[in-house]
């Protein structure tokens, strides 16, 4: 166990490091968690890359920083997740300007929106928290594989609890949508990606962490009702009494701890939450990885069936 928990702040994981020298390569970098964490690792030297679908936003983000962090070391990338072709010109401009990447977070996300699809035709959980950063990734490889001490982290949830992703049926062409249902099973998809990840790069040093961040009110949750947001904080709070919200650089705390903690060199392929490894757990409402969400064959037939959705095939 680290001395961390649902407390603490991105901050606060991160005193007494040093970050210099080091490349953070953030989606969602525009706002919320994204933002945060990409301020508290520019605050201990980190050459901090925010990428985002709207530069407007990412500009805003850039001067809310350097606000804060007036020295930060600070660039910028337009990335539409939902794009495959602005996820492809992305990955070519970063390997273009960047020489490495030494942490790639995957936190761009979206909930429980209406039934909307891609420009690719994919449903849009599915598309943009899973497939859009699969490809993204395999893009921005050869940049990770140049770093050092290289991780990949992916934010997940604990909405991954709701489904086991469904292989038949992705994109909700002969079933009824159900916006959370197709949340958790994109949750799901995070976590069994850092699975695949994990086999496939682990013995080059390339260690991939999925993360809970807590429940955090952010713009995450724009497309919900009054009644909806309701619905869900009554559900979260039957499930765990004791719930409180995170703060935003509470909510930040875990990915930068999955990013940099010591105690997990050379391990990866694993679910955190609160500053912590999860442990396995079919039964808890309240916390926990569900078995599903880290069976290898699942994996590896997510990564069959995200390559041949996306045509990306990583090398």
């Amino acid at each position: 166990m680290s001395e961390f928990g649902h407390d603490t702040t991105a901050d606060e994981v991160l005193e007494g490091k040093d970050l210099s020298g080091k490349t953070v390569f953030i989606t969602g970098g525009n706002s919320g968690l994204g933002q945060e964490t990409g301020r508290a690792m520019a605050a201990k030297g980190a050459h901090v890359i925010l990428a985002g679908r709207d530069q407007g936003k990412l500009d805003e983000a850039v001067s809310a920083i350097r606000s804060e962090v007036p020295d930060a070391n600070l660039e910028t990338i337009t990335c539409d997740l939902a794009s495959l072709d602005s996820v492809h010109a992305a990955g070519a401009e970063a390997n273009e300007r960047f020489d490495k990447i030494d942490l790639l977070i995957n936190n761009a996300g979206v909930m429980a929106c209406p039934k909307m699809h891609t420009d690719d035709g994919f449903e849009m959980q599915l598309g943009t928290n899973h497939l859009g950063h699969f490809a993204l990734t395999k893009h921005l490889m050869p940049l990770v594989e140049a770093g050092t001490d290289k991780r990949i982290v992916n934010l997940s949830s604990r909405g991954h609890h709701i489904a086991p992703v469904d292989f038949d049926d992705p994109n909700f062409e002969s079933t009824d949508y159900v916006p959370f249902l197709s949340y958790g099973r994109s949750k799901t998809a995070n976590v069994l990606f850092t699975v695949g990840l994990e086999k496939r790069f682990g013995d080059k040093g390339i260690h991939s962490y999925a993360v809970h961040p807590g429940g955090i009110q952010t713009n995450l949750g724009r497309h919900m009702s009054e009644e909806e947001s309701a619905a869900l904080v009554e559900r979260v709070t039957e499930n765990d009494p004791g719930f409180s919200w995170k703060t935003i650089p509470q909510g930040a705390a875990t990915q930068t701890w999955a990013a940099t903690a010591d105690e997990l060199e050379g391990k990866g392929g694993l679910y955190c939450e609160d500053c912590n490894v999860a442990e396995v757990d079919d039964a808890s409402p309240n916390s926990g990885v569900r078995t599903y969400a880290l069976d290898p064959v699942a994996a590896d037939k997510l990564w069959a069936m995200s390559e041949e959705m996306t045509g990306v095939t990583f090398a």
